[in-house]
């Protein structure tokens, strides 16, 4: 006799308008940058209420597997030291360049993500916006992948929230969230 696996579907899409580091969810998504030792915006908020746990985990990753750094569209998790989620899931999005598409890298980056938390067990996940801050990715078109991403891709990942810093964002993931 055997036991068949977790049932592989989309996933649940909510949309909340706060702080990502505030989100009691299996597992919370870090917009990082390549080195994973903290950074501004998400990255920043994360390590900073998360405290130094998720550091000491980042630095050991530098120190093993991710010598040169975690490479963009991939993904890694650690604990979440303080924050209420489990884990955070690292994952590092492209920089946008109107010159260039750069969709798939910020595609890979959520499917990752869901691959990623899929080998933990998570059931719950929150993402922010991946690259839409400092990496410049106009809003609506990081909505846009972000929300088609999620929903294509087959996942035991049972419910995504979307954390969304503005009424900008949140209205732009709003739009795509039918």
């Amino acid at each position: 006799m055997s036991t068949s696996p977790p049932s592989r579907s989309a996933p649940a899409l909510t949309l909340v308008q706060g702080d990502i580091t505030e989100q009691a969810v299996d597992a919370v998504v870090n917009a990082a940058n390549s080195s994973l030792m903290g950074g501004g915006g998400v990255d920043g908020a994360i390590h900073r209420r998360g405290g130094p746990e998720i550091l000491a985990e980042c630095r050991a990753l530098r120190a093993s597997k991710y010598g040169r750094g975690l490479p963009t569209g991939e993904a890694v998790a650690t604990t979440a030291g303080r924050l209420p989620a489990r884990w955070v899931i690292h994952t590092v999005g492209p920089v946008y360049a109107a010159s260039e598409d750069r969709s798939d890298l910020l595609a890979s980056c959520y499917r990752a993500s869901l691959r990623v938390a899929d080998e933990l067990g998570a059931r719950t996940v929150a993402f922010p916006a991946i690259s839409a801050g400092i990496y410049g990715w106009p809003m609506d078109d990081a909505a846009r992948i972000a929300v088609q991403t999620v929903c294509d891709t087959e996942t035991a990942v049972e419910e995504v929230c979307f954390v969304l810093f503005d009424e900008h964002a949140y209205a732009a993931f709003a739009a795509q969230v039918q």
